[in-house]
């Protein structure tokens, strides 16, 4: 790396809608080059990778003055911030989840800025508090982040997070009393796998702590897998497995229904590939021995009656399938096909054992139904959605006699179903009051060709009697990554953007898992750019169709879905009106350096090597940023508190872009404060947000708000 005397960059001044010119913020230039295999690559704002900075700081600060001030001269922002609050509230329940004689469930009454856990008895009474992380800030940034109960339901282990971090803190509490026992645990990463059959203890794993107020700069390696006995100092925790020559490993636990074996599942950064060792608590000082270990597939376990276990795989099977392995001859020759792989592209998208039944969810062109099989893969029963929308739940325990699923979708807030295990039949538990009406809107799901021919999924949401005449403000949304599917949900969010006239686009591009594993493979590393060639064709379906135009088209996605955005943005800047990068990984030469982010190799590659470099540069959004181009307004969106994909991503994007920006559009950055990647982020930090987010795209997409506009 070679590193000289800085330079001071000159502000630029662009004239955007406002009366007057757009002034941003100097941005210190400095000549920093770093040489990946004989190719001199500058990073002339790497100062802002230093989050702790005095002058980073100030940068934020003086950034978000000028977007703020932008923000706050749109006459609809009030407008659109207060329909979004009142959209917001509404009562929202989490589908409850039984231990022992406890229902647990999540409760919000509308605004609350975080959901409360309450606990009950009967389905029938409300219960009571036991956790409210309302009482725990002043502003609501102290959220719940993970939960894990005993299996008899008397205790509780809880994390909380602050200002949206992933590192937390973890606590135990007695579900009778509610009071917090003496246990005390370090923040950080620490995640609680399973607790013990008989409750004095629980599996977690952990990884090294980190000093303090690196957060945003160390590299999380060396997991742990550890069991921690109540009463105990963690000091005296016991390590259950670890391996030291394997840093990039980790581990989680899950015990088998009979208490009987410790299942340790070994994972490596994001790949869709595991290990599972096996140990045998019955037996003192008994090994730890593989059990699928040969790193070729995904397995897990559903369950087990002695010596067989249930196991969902996608080995020889890209689109999933059950099998019956028998623990003496575990080898694939020897397993056992109860639901074998579906013809077609029907894929298994995910599996439980719930009251000896597998209750199997198969995705059918990115829309779900459950399906209900005995033990021998006899199929017994189906549950259909009622229209285009997404089925999802089925959670719960071997002995359960009854589960809980939803069913939601862009103009349905998500309803509670009971569903009785013994005569088969479903109920509504709980159906939201929305100031709404779903027969105001249609949805619908399209197919679109992509650049090399490919049939891509497209959900469209709009208010009935769109005309496709091109001057609908569409907003187009993706994420394409990490094996993760996209289906239809409610957001009150995306109701108000249809409210205001606009039509709201899901696309369901490669690098999900709507077509099961090649589908993910398809668009993950050497093959990365398919996933923006499907954006990119959906974006050209939606002008060809007529829904909209490029001065009416605006692209959204977050974290992966922000680095969707970035390399659209700066591969096609002539064909949007607008685009806002949400938590982006927008520096692909450097996004392995922090963090959590090597994990994600597996999807993306890394510039350590030649091949990754030559890759990654190809479409990196920072890297491929031209002065001199003209691009459309954008509104790049980060947490200051961002640990996971840390905030200098977006800063030294916007700081770079604003440097190269030739056309007269607003380039701006929203720093959130006391936020993170997103997770547990406050009611009225979210409301704000998508305030601001939706002021920007009417003043840049010159939306007319319909006189119904609340």
């Amino acid at each position: 790396m070679k590193l000289l005397a800085p330079t001071l960059f000159i502000s630029v001044c662009l004239v955007a809608q406002n009366p007057a010119p757009l002034t941003y913020p100097a941005t210190r230039k400095a000549e920093v080059v770093d040489d990946y295999f004989g190719t001199k690559i500058a990073d002339p704002y790497r100062w802002l990778e230093d989050d702790h900075s005095a002058e980073t700081k100030a940068w934020v600060e003086a950034q978000n003055k000028v977007t703020f001030a932008y923000l706050e001269s749109i006459p609809e922002r009030a407008r659109i911030k207060a329909r979004l609050k009142a959209l917001w509230n509404y009562e929202k329940f989490g589908a409850p989840g039984k231990r022992g004689t406890h229902y647990f469930y999540s409760h919000n009454s509308g605004l609350q800025n975080q959901s409360v856990l309450y606990v009950t008895e009967k389905l029938s009474d409300k219960g009571r508090v036991l956790l409210d992380p309302n009482t725990l800030s002043k502003d609501g940034t102290v959220s719940l982040a993970s939960v894990a109960y005993s299996e008899d339901g008397t205790y509780l282990a809880y994390s909380l997070s602050k200002g949206g971090s992933d590192v937390a803190t973890w606590k135990i509490k007695r579900v009778a009393t509610g009071e917090d026992l003496p246990d005390t645990f370090p923040a950080g990463r620490m995640s609680v796998s399973t607790w013990a059959k008989d409750g004095r203890g629980f599996y977690y794993s952990d990884y090294p702590k980190v000093e303090a107020g690196k957060a945003l700069t160390a590299v999380y390696k060396n997991q742990k897998l550890y069991f921690h006995k109540l009463g105990d100092p963690v000091e005296k925790d016991v390590v259950i497995y670890e391996r030291p020559d394997q840093p990039d490993w980790g581990f989680s636990a899950q015990l088998s229904d009979d208490g009987h074996y410790l299942l340790i599942y070994q994972s490596q950064g994001t790949e869709r590939k595991n290990r599972v060792f096996i140990k045998d608590l019955r037996k003192a000082d008994s090994p730890v021995t593989p059990l699928f270990g040969n790193y070729d597939a995904q397995y897990r376990v559903l369950g087990n009656d002695g010596g067989t276990f249930y196991v969902q795989t996608d080995f020889n099977a890209p689109r999933g399938r059950l099998v019956a392995v028998n623990l003496k001859q575990p080898e694939p020759a020897h397993w056992k096909d109860l639901i074998p792989q579906a013809a077609g592209r029907d894929v298994i998208g995910g599996a439980n054992l719930i009251g000896n039944t597998f209750a199997i969810t198969w995705r059918i062109d990115a829309l779900n139904v459950v399906r209900l099989y005995d033990l021998k893969g006899k199929f017994q029963q189906e549950i259909k959605m009622p229209t285009v929308g997404s089925l999802s739940g089925f959670g719960g325990q071997r002995d359960s006699k009854e589960v809980f699923y939803s069913f939601t979708s862009f103009n349905e807030p998500p309803t509670l179903y009971h569903f009785d295990m013994k005569t088969r039949k479903s109920s509504v538990f709980r159906r939201p009051k929305v100031d709404m009406n779903p027969q105001d809107y249609e949805v619908k799901q399209v197919f679109y060709p992509s650049k090399d021919g490919t049939k891509v999924p497209l959900f469209l949401a709009y208010k009935k009697g769109l005309k496709l005449d091109g001057l609908n403000p569409t907003l187009l949304y993706g994420y394409g990554g990490f094996n993760v599917p996209q289906a239809p949900g409610f957001s009150p969010a995306n109701l108000v953007w249809m409210e205001m006239g606009g039509v709201y686009a899901l696309a369901c591009i490669r690098g999900g898992n709507e077509y099961g594993k090649e589908w993910w493979e398809q668009g993950k590393r050497e093959t990365k750019q398919n996933v923006f060639d499907d954006f990119i064709a959906g974006a050209e379906y939606l002008i060809r169709e007529k829904v909209t135009s490029t001065p009416k088209l605006a692209i959204y996605g977050g974290s992966n879905g922000g680095l969707l955005v970035g390399a659209c943005l700066t591969q096609r800047p002539d064909l949007f009106g607008a685009a806002v990068p949400a938590v982006g990984v927008l520096d692909m030469l450097r996004y392995h350096k922090f963090t959590i982010g090597w994990m994600w190799k597996s999807d993306y590659m890394s510039s350590d090597t030649k091949e990754g470099f030559d890759n990654l540069i190809k479409y990196s959004p920072l890297h491929t940023i031209k002065p001199g181009v003209a691009y459309p307004p954008t509104l790049i969106t980060t947490g200051d508190h961002d640990d996971r994909v840390v905030p200098a991503h977006s800063h030294k994007f916007t700081a770079t872009l604003q440097t190269a920006q030739a056309g007269p559009a607003p380039i701006l950055t929203r720093i959130e404060t006391n936020a993170g990647h997103g997770a547990g982020k406050s009611t009225e930090k979210q409301i704000q947000e998508r305030a601001d987010i939706w002021a920007f795209l009417v003043k840049n997409l010159q939306i007319t708000l319909p006189e119904s506009f609340k």
